[in-house]
């Protein structure tokens, strides 16, 4: 993986700027790419290249999404945004080789918003050294609900080493010095801190960012975690030249590897920046350079011009981030994050739904939102999803009695809010349905009824979990339909199986099944796919 790992790139713009690159996807090309790039440009002083390809957009995985979509997170950015970037033979290879690019290992980074990322829960990395005594916890083997055994830490003494690391009761380990012990036993793991001496690195994940990625089927690394509880920190260094320029040397170093500063003048740029001598430069202006020559390194610094900013690690800083598995940008992603907007994730209960702080107006009491969590059967879910060409909005058609869907509450005419905490009132058909096939055989839906969601998008207020309405107010579910009813399927509907079965497994099983009464309120034409968007030659969106 080490050879596919992507550049890391924090894009910033003036107000009325644009980056100064074209975002297409081409025929015969896989992947997002970045094109026509402007001479002076944000994106070309950073050194985004021509071919470039987009895996990252702010954390979040955006190689296999739809293209619309990764604009949207581009532009939703504002005037600073982080790319993860393959130059385009590693990309090429990467493909033909079946390289999973997701994969966190692969792309150290954030954790991403479609469901993941902007805002969600990350893991930790914990540091712990002491100079006597033991380091304050206990690690004990437990099996889970699913039949899964973890290690977790356990009499976490207050005040202890651990403690003050960030180590909590209860907090899974999934990491020992960047090496993976979830399939290591406890003795192993054991042995593994007491070879590493005084000090140790942990990564380690609470109870709720542990639901959070099994129900996204994310395997957690040091790649997705939260650098902020370690002891030490990168500096980052603003530096305007003076007259005799930045009053430092940059140099290579026998038996080292980096680009170390060094000979800083007194007095100048550079020592009022902060710099130290034989601090390591890991980025350049938000660009990591740890794979630059010198002379590509110089020549960034200089295509700066009169001000340039620069993130360092001492000697000791260095060793702890690699002890961690992690670049110290990832710092500089996180302080870029702190500057942002943050959404918090959804936290869902596990009963639901939950009161609402006010009670909702009158005319929406009988027409509910719920937030309805089901568990895939053998039988799949057991509804189907239906939307309108040109439309926004997916709702819910054919429950099916005692099925999954109709357990959890689900109705006939409920408008899709979220999939797993992602909203999706402003996708296609065929993304909502991508978003299901990939919950696994667990799946979260925020629905509202017809009349609240009118209601709620008259007065322009935002659907969230926040606006449950107590359940005591919550309907009966539906009655059966009546098997004397014949259902029909015209060819203008929409109507994909939740239980995202083959449409053959589907029409075996008609026979058997209750007949519904076809709706007959709104005509229904098929969306148009995302497949027929990408046979065009290219889709490109100035940026």
């Amino acid at each position: 993986m080490a050879g596919y790992r992507p550049r890391v790139i924090v894009l910033s713009k003036k107000a009325g700027q644009s980056f100064g690159f074209l975002l297409r996807v081409e025929q015969g090309e896989d992947g997002h790419l970045i094109r026509n790039l402007e001479s002076g440009s944000p994106a070309k002083l950073v050194g985004l290249k021509d071919g470039d390809r987009i895996l990252r957009v702010n954390g979040t995985y955006v190689d296999e999404m739809d293209h619309s979509r990764v604009v949207d997170l581009v532009k939703e950015s504002g005037a600073s945004v982080t790319f993860h970037v393959l130059d385009v033979a590693s990309y090429k290879q990467a493909k033909t080789k079946g390289v999973d690019l997701s994969d966190p290992h692969a792309t150290p980074t954030q954790h991403a918003m479609n469901g993941v990322g902007g805002g969600a829960p990350k893991p930790k990395l914990c540091y712990l050294a002491k100079s006597s005594g033991d380091y304050g916890f206990s690690l004990r083997s437990i099996k889970d609900e699913r039949g899964d055994v973890g290690m977790f830490m356990t009499e976490v003494a207050p005040g202890g080493v651990a403690a003050r690391a960030g180590v909590k009761t209860n907090d899974r380990l999934i990491e020992v010095n960047g090496e993976n012990m979830e399939n290591t036993t406890h003795d192993q793991i054991v042995e593994k801190v007491k070879a590493s001496g005084s000090s140790v690195m942990f990564l380690l994940v609470d109870e709720d960012t542990d639901r959070f990625y099994k129900i996204k089927r994310i395997k957690i690394g040091a790649g997705l975690a939260t650098v902020k509880l370690l002891s030490l920190k990168p500096r980052i260094a603003d530096l305007v030249k003076g007259s005799d320029g930045y009053g430092y040397f940059l140099r290579t170093e026998p038996n080292k590897t980096g680009h170390f500063i060094r000979d800083i003048d007194r007095g100048s740029p550079a020592e009022r920046a902060g710099l130290k001598e034989m601090d390591r430069l890991v980025a350049v202006e938000g660009v990591e350079v740890d794979g630059c020559s010198h002379e590509q390194v110089v020549d960034r610094i200089r295509q700066c011009g009169n001000k340039c900013c620069l993130l360092v690690v001492d000697e000791d800083t260095d060793t702890l981030y690699k002890m961690g598995g992690v670049s110290p940008l990832f710092y500089l992603e996180e302080i870029m994050e702190s500057l942002l907007p943050v959404t918090p994730p959804p936290s869902y209960p596990e009963s639901v739904p939950a009161p609402a702080p006010a009670p909702a107006p009158a005319p929406v009491t009988t027409d509910l939102l719920k937030l309805c969590k089901m568990e895939k059967t053998s039988a799949g879910y057991g509804f189907h999803l239906n939307g309108i060409q040109g439309v926004f909005g997916q709702y819910i058609k054919e429950v099916v009695k005692g099925g999954a869907a109709d357990r959890a509450g689900l109705e006939d005419e409920d408008m899709v809010v979220e999939v797993d905490g992602v909203n999706v009132e402003q996708s296609s058909h065929e993304q909502v349905v991508g978003l299901i096939r990939k919950s696994g055989s667990s799946l979260v839906l925020l629905v509202a009824g017809k009349q609240a969601n009118d209601h709620f998008k008259a007065k322009g207020v935002a659907i969230t979990p926040q606006l449950f309405i107590p359940s005591s107010q919550a309907r009966s579910p539906s009655p059966a339909p009546s098997p004397s009813l014949a259902r029909s399927h015209t060819p203008a509907q929409i109507d994909t199986p939740a239980t995202l079965e083959e449409v053959q497994e589907e029409e075996d099983e008609e026979a058997a099944e209750p007949d519904t009464a076809p709706h007959q309120a709104r005509e229904r034409t098929p969306s148009v796919s995302s497949a027929a968007s990408s046979s065009c030659s290219s889709v490109d969106e100035r940026l």
